[in-house]
């Protein structure tokens, strides 16, 4: 009997849907599973796709039903047939996120193996706390009654198998069929746990056939029918009887969007009746404030009594403001983007400043490549005023030499309208235009030496470029490759690393003792990449403090992963803002990380470097790479945590040894040939004084007035 049954509904599937569902299922590094997919409409390039699936992998089950059936009984069908001890759900149109099949099995065996385990997927607000995997670990619904509000989607559930077994459970046919399963499986679970991982990547919209329309929306009335109909808990009639309360008005109150007006006043009909129906049996009481009861007027009054009293509650002053409030709101955001977007093209009919300079930074820290490149300017052309884009949170992170402004302010776009220079990490902002003005020089300076497939812009962006910044060989590679545009390339080094190369043994002092490390503490840095199939930049894929307690007394590992609690050994630190990556790289003595870009800097100081790469394939499936980091890492490359253990806790092992050593030079020959100190100067001058005493690229061997910085444990 297999682990899991997975259940694909394929109607109507466009191939290339069709292709990356399938491959995002028999791709997972996880073996215990069938695939069952169902095609309810007689296709010959669907029937084609499966068909070549299935014969190189015999995980595969392919269902044929002979006419349209509707999602639903497609998913019964598979039901029949599946032997899983647990059972998911999937539409075409949807993935499974790289990694969530391991993910998911490791939740459920650490739990015991619940009747039910519930994750999320792209499209789940992550800040509703219910997902938490805080004890108890295990629950039922009694110990987290918010988990009856979620989403009652199939795709972020996995039933086990003798709970639908036991229940009976099937998909009633219409388009909001996943109602009463989920929440009657909800409802009588006597196990439920819940995994704080996105495993599902949805499809930006449904499919037209699969997407409810017009009077479809109808169906959401029959399904709670369906519901209320079933032996539900008596504890649990109330709460749904309240979240269907909810569903349906909110479904009403969207006049134009969801409901057409002819189905409205059918709609408010069959909601009444229904409300009727299912008040007495779910607890509730009709027509009480729940102080006053209020007589209930004769059956056939009643429904113009309702409509009457909501017909006055809609004209009383409070219920219009709050209506009003969001709309004149969202027209009042409206109002000033516009206006901020007529006052910036009124002064672009106005002379450019010669002496003006604006930098835009992603994040609106002073920190990266704009920082080092701003500090140069006013270090090399003093008769250049600088101009910081950024929010009052890092007003007091600022030097004094820049003058901050507002993102969204007047003066700023006067600021983007009439710069001659604009330097950027990031997209351009909308209202610059397409195309530069004359004699405007714009400098994308991008974020470090790519080892993901960078996004590729649109044509808009690529032109707004007249001069790239590149770190090196290789990135020079990539940019033409992906991102190609009439710009030009500087392939002139890292400005944000000649900090690195150019510090002395007092700047390391000093940013250890901001940090707050001890002295003679020996200092890990743990940067993790961000994956695309998780909710936020950062997440650990390793334990952090597990790691820390076994590095013991005079380590101290430095976190830029979010850890949601302390633990002994560990500081986290923001991933954005102060204390900037570079400052935390030069107090680090040793470096972990797994795909992330610092890795090129870093190795400039000649420090050990770990890769920890336990999920390589599945981030390469997922987000493309242009470097095969494994192939040549800048130092050993460990996959399991054991591993990484035992190369921390071997002072003879490849990190500490020559071994190491070698690596970090090969990669730094590779990548970081133009790096000497002075790649901002370089930069500054070819950019903002017209390539006036541009210098030359030290070589490697003659870099002796830029050598790597200290060891920190011995600057200390």
């Amino acid at each position: 009997m297999p682990r899991f049954s997975v259940i694909l509904t394929v109607h109507r599937a466009p191939a290339e849907h069709l292709h990356a569902s399938l491959t995002s299922v028999l791709g997972q590094r996880f073996a215990d599973l069938e695939l069952l997919a169902v095609d309810d409409l007689a296709d010959s390039a669907t029937d084609a796709v499966l068909r070549g699936y299935a014969a190189a992998d015999r995980r595969l089950v392919r269902l044929r039903l002979p006419c349209p059936v509707g999602p639903g009984a497609a998913r019964n069908a598979a039901l029949d047939r599946a032997r899983g001890a647990y059972v998911l759900f999937l539409d075409a149109p949807d993935n499974l996120a790289p990694g969530a099949l391991p993910a998911i099995d490791a939740r459920l065996r650490t739990t015991g193996d619940p009747q039910l385990l519930l994750f999320r997927d792209t499209a789940t607000d992550p800040g509703t706390g219910l997902y938490s995997e805080q004890p108890p670990e295990v629950m039922t619904l009694a110990d987290r009654p918010g988990l009856l509000w979620l989403d009652p989607a199939v795709h972020a559930r996995a039933h086990r198998r003798d709970l639908v077994d036991r229940l009976g459970l099937r998909f009633p046919p219409g388009h909001y069929a996943d109602l009463p399963f989920s929440q009657r499986a909800l409802t009588a679970a006597g196990s439920v746990a819940v995994l704080d991982r996105s495993c599902v990547r949805r499809a930006p919209s449904p499919a037209p056939a699969a997407r409810p329309t017009g009077r479809a929306h109808l169906d959401l009335l029959r399904q709670y029918d369906r519901l209320f109909a079933q032996p539900l808990p008596a504890r649990w009639r109330a709460p749904l009887y309240q979240r269907m309360l909810a569903d349906l008005t909110r479904l009403h109150q969207r006049p134009g969007l969801l409901l057409p007006p002819a189905a409205r006043a059918e709609f408010f009909r069959h909601a009444a009746a229904l409300g009727a129906r299912h008040r007495t049996t779910s607890g509730a009481t009709p027509l009480t404030d729940g102080r006053h009861r209020i007589r209930r007027p004769a059956p056939a009054r009643w429904l113009r009594a309702t409509a009457a009293l909501t017909a006055r509650a809609r004209l009383t002053t409070r219920h219009a403001a709050r209506a009003l409030a969001p709309r004149l709101r969202a027209s009042g955001r409206w109002l000033r983007a516009a206006a901020l977007r007529l006052y910036y093209r009124l002064h672009l009919l106005r002379p450019l400043l010669p002496d003006l300079a604006v930098f835009l930074p992603a994040t609106g820290g002073y920190a990266g490549h704009p920082a080092a490149l701003e500090a140069q300017v006013r270090a090399l052309a003093p008769r250049l005023r600088t101009v910081w884009i950024a929010g009052p949170g890092h007003a007091r992170h600022l030097p004094e030499g820049p003058r901050r402004l507002h993102p969204h302010s007047p003066a700023a776009a006067r600021a983007l309208a009439r710069a001659r220079y604009l330097v950027s990490d990031a997209p351009f902002p909308a209202p610059v235009p397409d195309h530069p003005r004359r004699g405007q020089h714009r400098l994308q300076t991008h974020r470090g030496t790519p080892i993901a497939l960078p996004h590729t812009p649109d044509e808009r962006q690529t032109g707004c470029w007249t001069t790239a910044l590149s770190t090196g060989p290789h990135a020079t590679r990539t940019a033409r490759r992906a991102q190609p545009g009439p710009y030009t390339l500087l392939e002139y080094g890292s400005p944000q690393a000649d900090r690195l190369l150019t510090a002395t043994p007092g700047d390391i002092r000093a940013a250890r003792a901001g940090l707050g490390v001890p002295d003679g503490v020996l200092t890990v840095l743990y940067v993790p990449a961000h994956r695309p199939y998780e909710p936020g930049p950062g997440i650990p894929h390793l334990d952090v403090a597990g790691l820390a307690a076994r590095l013991g007394p005079g380590h101290l590992l430095l976190s830029r992963a979010p850890l949601g609690h302390p633990a002994p050994g560990v500081r986290e630190v923001p991933a954005a803002g102060h204390p900037d990556l570079m400052t935390l790289c030069l107090a680090a003595d040793v470096l972990l990380t797994d795909y992330h870009p610092v890795i090129f800097e870093y190795a400039l100081l000649d420090r050990p470097i770990v890769v920890h790469a336990p999920d390589w394939a599945d981030y390469r499936a997922a987000r493309g790479v242009c470097l095969e980091l494994p192939d040549c890492p800048p130092g050993p490359v460990t996959r399991t945590e054991d591993e990484l253990h035992a190369l921390f806790t071997d002072p003879g092992g490849a990190l500490w040894g020559a071994h190491g050593a070698r690596l970090r030079a090969a990669f730094r020959a590779a990548f970081s040939p133009r790096d000497d100190g002075r790649a901002a100067e370089r930069v500054v001058r070819e950019v903002f004084l017209d390539g006036h005493g541009l210098p030359a690229v030290v070589p490697p061997g003659a870099r002796r007035a830029h050598r790597p910085a200290p060891d920190p444990v011995s600057a200390s």
